[in-house]
């Protein structure tokens, strides 16, 4: 029988002795290092649901990967244990999947509906309509509900905050039941932006989760380690390594996690038994590299075609270019594809934008009276990009493409 490609990856021995989701953000340990303050906080300002009665607001901020998610859905655990859903009810949603007004209300309402035919149905009601139907669920029974709501600031960024006015009133309109809310926010300023109202009544309780430093994230690492691995895969120094360079970017455990994972994997594909330091180096670069795709993939066309006219002119040895040249292999690309030119001008802001994302070099270049330009380079590897660029079906017509001309060196 012919052997399957599988075969050599099935046979190998795993590098995890458990299931590798013990590495993953999403996994909430049964101790949270270095959160036990805010875990304490947290549980006194909902405890008071266990007695039946409401508790107050809580607004949560921090950068990505402080911890935030990870205590709320702790603290969701804890109380199962204690109360089993007799008198809690707790409700997660992520505001970044569901981001419209009617998603979260019917969401929420189809949570206390046992029967499915009596679902709220996913479009074809009016907004008002679902908030009194959420409403009656919600009040045929006496319960505190404690909705949380993560990455709230995305919702009001999109569709104003009419929803969490609706929210935080909603129980001027209960009789039996009673809904406390919590909001987590990556942002600190989205609060800014809200109603007076809105802002008095979510901001009952505020808790500002700070970034972890590299000690702390190294105790992380040690604990889901010891878990994840039997004893001498994962030295310390290799661990040490892992938060040290989760600690440059602002402390985030998600990063240190999703390094330590990769590289484990990394590791195990390449038979190895230990993860080293050379794993790690090379878990970095492509964790930033499938950031990068992600970031390609997601542009405008015209901006695709701003970087294509970039990495062209790169890969024919022009390794700095001034906007002009960029806009001249622009045009000729807008041409083979069929796309309307922009104005030079509206390409330069582009470049800045690329710029921002990190995928080019942009800086302003003095020619004394001769004026400015600026000076653009890509900032990643011509052929990686490329690739990413060519999967596009628009730009069809240009793979391959290379400049008719050797470009301005500067």
């Amino acid at each position: 029988m012919e052997e399957s490609i599988f075969q050599p990856y099935v046979g190998s021995r795993p590098i995890f002795k458990t299931d590798r989701d013990i590495l993953r953000p999403a996994f909430v340990p049964d101790r949270l290092p270095h959160r036990e303050d805010q875990v304490d906080q947290l549980a006194q300002i909902l405890s008071t649901a266990l007695r039946g009665e409401r508790p107050s607001n809580v607004l949560i901020f921090g950068k990505t990967g402080t911890g935030k998610t990870a205590v709320v859905k702790y603290i969701e655990n804890e109380l199962k244990k204690l109360d089993g859903g007799r008198t809690v009810q707790y409700v997660y949603m992520n505001c970044e999947i569901v981001d419209t007004p009617y998603g979260v209300l019917q969401n929420v309402a189809n949570r206390f509906v046992e029967n499915l035919s009596q679902r709220i149905p996913f479009t074809g009601l009016s907004t008002d309509r679902v908030y009194q139907m959420l409403v009656e669920k919600l009040d045929e029974e006496k319960r505190i509900v404690i909705l949380v709501l993560d990455e709230i600031d995305k919702i009001v960024t999109k569709n104003g905050d009419d929803l969490l006015y609706q929210l935080l009133k909603i129980n001027d309109d209960l009789t039996r039941a009673k809904v406390s809310l919590i909001g987590i926010s990556n942002d600190l300023k989205f609060t800014e932006w809200l109603d007076p109202r809105v802002k008095s009544r979510l901001s009952d309780e505020k808790m500002v989760f700070s970034p972890y430093n590299a000690e702390e994230l190294l105790d992380i690492l040690r604990q889901r380690a010891s878990k994840a691995f039997d004893n001498g895969v994962a030295a310390d120094s290799v661990l040490a390594l892992i938060s040290a360079l989760a600690a440059q970017e602002h402390g985030d455990a998600r990063r240190a996690l999703d390094l330590l994972r990769v590289s484990a994997e990394l590791a195990e594909r390449a038979a190895e038994d230990r993860i080293t330091e050379q794993h790690v180096q090379r878990a970095k670069n492509k964790i930033e590299l499938d950031t990068v795709v992600e970031a390609i993939k997601s542009l405008p066309t015209q901006s695709k075609l701003v970087l294509l006219a970039i990495i062209s002119n790169g890969e024919a040895g022009a390794d700095r270019m001034t906007t002009g040249d960029v806009y001249g292999t622009y045009k000729e690309l807008s041409r083979k594809t069929g796309m309307p030119a922009l104005t030079q001008r509206r390409v330069t802001d582009l470049i800045s934008e690329l710029d921002m994302l990190g995928l080019v070099h942009a800086r302003v270049k003095s020619y004394g009276r001769g004026g400015r330009t600026k000076e653009v380079q890509s900032a990643m590897p011509f052929v990686e990009v490329k690739k990413v660029l060519e999967k596009d079906e628009f730009l069809a017509p240009v793979r391959g493409y290379r400049p008719k001309s050797q470009t301005t060196l500067i």
